[in-house]
């Protein structure tokens, strides 16, 4: 990532979070937690932006704004773009571990940036039970990296929900849909399932915004089949989506739409929660019951 892209020069780095937290911290044990009488907690696709994105003050508040939503989990499992491990492992669970700053030339404020969170071992043990293997290797000097702590920084400011992150197998959609699947469980025990992505991921549009048609054509067609639920359009993307080699050069951003489907009980409740571009690209973001 390289921080010479137009939209990148900041004049205060993180300026947003460090609003949003002391306004909305004071306020977290407001946030009704999730009781039973509820039902499922739903699964999210979320557009998570590179560190910059913590400088976008109407970002990190619709973020904020769609947990504050939703019942406050009682823990999060979040599957982000950025890890890739086969077979599938867990990161860290102990309380307060470093975060993983999983990205290189930006300005040092967003390498100090901290994220403490309570303990999580009683849900990585959970997860590791539902992948169907053993053992499950636990990374436990990898806290979450940015696909992970960005949005969930914006969602829950105060760091207050025990959180894990799972590693992607690999990017093909259909390991993603039954890695969705194995999670899909949690939901029941007030669990929010979230998978970390971004609906186009494209840097070619910040040199070319010629470019730009074919990520407007893209997302279009993704939001037509997430709308309706067509999980099989949504595996097929490369063969059946317009300026799907433009807007995802690679998968690992898209993917993560796949776990999130597959985690739902219905695709067909899925909706849009917010979108708009940010840094060119489409950051769509999805609920689905």
């Amino acid at each position: 990532m390289n921080p010479s892209i137009p939209g990148f020069e900041q004049t205060r780095p993180a300026g947003a979070i460090s609003d949003l937290r002391e306004r909305a911290i004071p306020l977290a044990d407001q946030h009704r937690r999730w009781q039973p009488s509820d039902g499922p907690m739903p699964a999210l696709f979320v557009s998570h932006g590179a560190p910059p994105a913590l400088d976008d003050h109407d970002w990190m508040n619709s973020l904020y704004d769609w947990a504050q939503s939703l019942p406050k989990p009682r823990a999060i499992v979040v599957i982000s773009a950025h890890w890739e491990n086969a077979p599938v492992a867990i990161s860290a669970s102990a309380a307060n571990t470093p975060l993983y700053y999983d990205f290189g030339g930006f300005d040092p404020t967003y390498y100090t940036l901290k994220y403490p969170t309570p303990d999580a071992t009683d849900l990585a043990q959970r997860v590791a039970g539902l992948l169907g293997y053993s053992p499950v290797h636990q990374y436990t000097d990898r806290g979450l990296d940015h696909g992970a702590f960005i949005p969930l920084m914006a969602m829950y400011p105060a760091g207050d929900v025990p959180v894990v992150q799972v590693s992607m197998p690999s990017l093909n959609p259909q390991d993603l849909l039954q890695l969705g699947e194995k999670l899909k469980e949690l939901r029941k025990e007030g669990i929010l399932v979230i998978g970390s992505g971004y609906m186009t991921h494209s840097f070619a549009v910040f040199r070319h915004p010629e470019l730009t048609g074919h990520l407007d054509a893209f997302d279009e067609w993704a939001a037509h089949a997430i709308h309706s639920g067509d999980v099989d359009k949504l595996m097929a993307y490369m063969d059946k989506a317009p300026g799907a080699r433009i807007a995802h050069p690679t998968a690992d951003h898209y993917v993560p739409l796949l776990l999130t489907m597959g985690a739902a009980d219905d695709p067909r409740t899925a909706k849009t929660v917010f979108t708009r571009r940010g840094l060119g690209n489409h950051i769509r973001s999805i609920q689905v019951a």
